[in-house]
This record gives structure tokens, sequence and C-alpha cells, in this order.
């Protein structure tokens, strides 16, 4: 069940748009290459103490996320609805 909801949220990111790390959950953030279980819950977790990601490049200060691995979501990711 798991990976159909993986599917299928991969599948509307392609067809939609860039995730929003402000406001995806733990489960849409796993859908994002590189980013497990343990690095979306690092993600959900950094953004509520913080009050959210005021632009992209903060996600480096989450734990376990690189320039690196910035890089190699820049194009699926967003902070915004637009």
């Amino acid at each position: 069940m798991i990976r159909l909801l993986t599917l299928a949220f991969l599948f509307a990111v392609w067809l939609f748009g860039a995730v929003n790390i402000n406001t995806a959950t733990s489960e849409e953030l796993t859908a994002l290459k590189g980013i497990g279980d343990t690095k979306a819950a690092a993600i959900v977790k950094w953004r509520e103490e913080n009050g959210g990601f005021k632009s992209i490049d903060e996600l480096t200060q989450v734990k376990g996320i690189g320039k690196k691995t910035l890089e190699s979501l820049k194009e699926e990711i967003t902070i915004s609805d637009e």
C-alpha cells in the first residue's frame, strides 16, 4: 500500500510540480530521491521547530542533508504553493 501511495505521489509531483517542503508530510517527502524515513522526519522536525523554510537552501540545516543532496533535489522541491 505504501509503495502504491508513493508511486501515486511521484506521479502527482511529475504532473503538478515540485514538493512544498513547508507543507509536505513525511510520507510525501520520502518520495523525493535520497530522502528516506529518517531524513523526512528530520525535515518535518526542523520545519516545526523553526517555523518553516524561508529558502530552499535552509534545507542544508537539517541533519543528514548536505549541499550534494540539496543540489539533487532543487528541481523537485519548493517552499511556496505557486
